[in-house]
């Protein structure tokens, strides 16, 4: 991973919290940015290549990281299981490197918009006082972050929507979202990767497959990866 000389001054300690009698919650900040989400993946890799004993799922978001641990694992005399890991972790903190960016790489996402597989771009443009061309064009010319997965499994919630863009959910959720179906909720944009209830207004679809579990890495996309949507005419070019 390179390094970045601008990162170097090492942010404060992450604040912990319990999160219910098996698991804590370390926040490292407020708000989608990606330095902070570097740190907090930072952290991930740390407790993971530490290979602590008792922790059973590591649950990174935004700008925090709940660990669920074994509190069996952490008993000792005169402190509790909490209190025991509370204080590993802080020690571990003190030795993650919070000034270096996590590997990445570069996603190209096609992308059928409107029509049948964006029944929401008239409505999304429309809000925002734009053609439907030009929300397709302003959607796709970022590129995005993946800042964690969520919701569904290999769901990413991206970083990186154009202001202009931002559309609040549907009143109703649909009962059923097509797998590929790309949405907008507030300021994120986002990928389903399997069929399901949803809320996101949905604007396009993509035939690529973001989630297959009988892959040894079921997930198309891991954190800190960059996406970037290619509007295309005809799906059937693509796998």
């Amino acid at each position: 991973m390179a390094e970045n000389p601008s990162r170097r001054t090492p942010p404060g300690p992450p604040r912990v919290e319990p999160l219910g009698d098996r698991a804590l919650l370390l926040t490292l900040g407020e708000g989608v940015d990606p330095d902070i989400n570097d740190r907090v993946h930072a952290l991930v890799s740390a407790i993971r290549d530490s290979e602590l004993q008792g922790i059973l799922d590591l649950v990174p978001a935004y700008a925090s990281l709940a660990v669920h641990y074994d509190p069996a694992c952490w008993a000792r005399p005169g402190i509790s299981p909490y209190e025991a890991l509370h204080q590993e972790l802080q020690r571990l903190w003190s030795q993650v490197r919070t000034d270096r960016r996590i590997l990445s790489r570069l996603v190209e996402i096609p992308v059928w918009y409107g029509g049948e597989f964006g029944p929401d771009l008239a409505m999304v443009a429309e809000h925002c006082g734009l053609s439907q061309a030009d929300i397709i064009a302003r959607h796709a010319a970022p590129e995005y972050r993946v800042f964690m997965l969520g919701f569904a499994p290999g769901f990413p919630y991206l970083g990186g929507l154009n202001p202009s863009l931002a559309t609040p959910r549907r009143e109703t959720p649909r009962l059923k979202v097509a797998a590929g179906s790309v949405g907008i909720a507030g300021n994120q944009t986002g990928i389903y990767p399997l069929d399901s209830p949803g809320g996101w207004q949905i604007i396009g679809r993509t035939p690529v497959k973001l989630f297959d579990p009988t892959l040894q890495e079921p997930c198309l996309f891991g954190p800190g990866d960059r996406l970037r949507f290619v509007p295309t005419e005809n799906m059937g070019n693509h796998p």
